[in-house]
């Protein structure tokens, strides 16, 4: 990578065509569920605890291995075709089977940390014991297979996967987990990520519980960092801002998800004005329903305007900004990836401005955000290798993978006893 003057008479492995194309670094995913692409649209137009305890939960909790790779593949699958480069996994249970999982990242060419989930409790917010038994995990097993995975994939696939902590949500993991994961992390020098502040209940349970706020909870805890990638961000106070901003703690916001749930709005342009480093998710498939970073970015330009009051706040070039730079902090690589520089590697996507929907080009940054959406992606770059060129996947099987989808979809709702019959007669 070089200036073009520079680059002119070198000899190239691949010459790619980028006439009407806009070249950009490949988005970052800081908040995603691989295995809830095979569950998309079983739990819409539901409460919250009853999407987790009647749906969720139950689903997930009924998965096997073969269910989880065949999820991750769906889900690689739809963030490639929309120009998502790198992803953080938050919590991998271990019936989805991390290992095969880690083989198929590998394998695919995606940039991807994955998260094993870590739990000592099976509480929700301030609910009690509310857990589907299938997705409870015992915790001296869970931290063993963390230490088996980290050594086994951590840094490996040249560097692409990294072997996190994923830590449960508030109400399922007890003070003393919290400080022994955020000490195991950093003797380790890897992350650790997890859900704080999606629901007002978890304001409520450090109060009554604590006698306190979520960031000052963080902090006795030892989970303030930039080590540290906090999901969803929404109930933060405005004095709180300043500590994570100080820490470098990590906020994936989640837009599409944040407003699906009816959980609120995060105060994002205050946070971004304090100084947190702000990336975006696109968290699940019951919760958004897509993978496509595009269309969030749109989401996060968007909503704060209207709930603000105040067109100028997160402008298109914040949004792109947070689904690239921002996510690459969050992951610790933004020496590798999250701009196109030179030195960096070549995680690149290319889309197509030649579309009636992005014409004219009058300011290219402008239409992606407003005009855009993942479908315009031509071709993905990884690590140098091209995962897709001329919308086409070179390293899935489409057919295939939507084949597998749909019978390990069938077979998981059949198992798990979930009627996800649309309400409406439509066959």
């Amino acid at each position: 990578m070089g200036k073009s003057d520079d680059l002119k008479g070198q000899r190239a492995e691949l010459v790619i065509d980028a006439k009407n194309k806009l070249v950009m670094p490949g988005l970052i995913d800081t908040h995603t569920h691989l295995a809830q692409a095979l569950i998309r649209g079983c739990a819409d137009d539901v409460s919250l605890v009853d999407w987790l305890k009647k749906y969720v939960w139950v689903l997930q909790g009924n998965f096997t291995k073969e269910d989880g790779r065949v999820s991750a593949d769906l889900c690689m699958a739809e963030m490639i075709r929309t120009g998502t480069t790198s992803f953080i996994e938050c919590m991998i249970h271990t019936r989805y089977g991390f290992d095969g999982i880690a083989k198929r990242v590998e394998e695919v060419g995606m940039r991807g940390a994955l998260s094993k989930i870590i739990m000592d409790s099976t509480g929700y917010a301030d609910s009690d014991d509310i857990m589907y038994p299938g997705m409870v995990e015992e915790t001296d097993a869970s931290l063993r297979e963390t230490d088996e995975m980290y050594h086994k994939w951590h840094g490996k696939a040249d560097g692409r996967i990294q072997v996190w902590y994923g830590l449960r949500s508030l109400g399922a993991v007890t003070p003393a987990l919290f400080r022994d994961v955020a000490r195991r992390t950093r003797e380790k020098r890897t992350r650790m990520t997890m859900h704080l502040g999606e629901v007002i209940d978890d304001v409520r349970y450090v109060r009554e519980n604590f006698g306190t706020n979520l960031t000052t909870f963080a902090r006795d805890h030892d989970l303030l960092g930039p080590d540290m990638v906090f999901a969803h961000g929404i109930h933060f106070e405005d004095e709180e801002f300043q500590v994570l901003a100080e820490s470098r703690s990590n906020i994936s916001h989640c837009p599409a998800s944040n407003m699906k749930l009816a959980s609120g709005f995060a105060k994002v342009p205050q946070m971004l004005q304090a100084g947190v480093p702000v990336s975006l998710g696109c968290d699940g498939g019951p919760s958004n329903n897509t993978y496509d970073m595009v269309r969030e970015m749109r989401l996060a330009a968007l909503i704060h305007k209207s709930y603000f009051n105040d067109p100028l706040v997160v402008t298109a070039e914040q949004a792109i900004e947070m689904a690239t730079l921002g996510g690459a902090v969050a992951m610790g690589i933004d020496d590798r990836v999250g701009s196109l520089e030179q030195g960096k590697l070549a995680d690149v996507i290319l889309i197509n401005l030649h579309e009636l929907g992005l014409t004219p080009h009058t300011n290219p940054v402008s239409n992606l955000v407003y005009s855009g959406n993942g479908e315009y992606v031509d071709t993905v770059i990884v690590n140098g290798r091209v995962l897709m060129q001329n919308k086409r996947l070179l390293t899935l099987n489409e057919e295939e993978v939507m084949r597998k989808a749909r019978e390990h979809s069938a077979a998981l709702m059949n198992r798990a006893g979930i009627d996800n019959l649309p309400k409406w007669p439509v066959r």
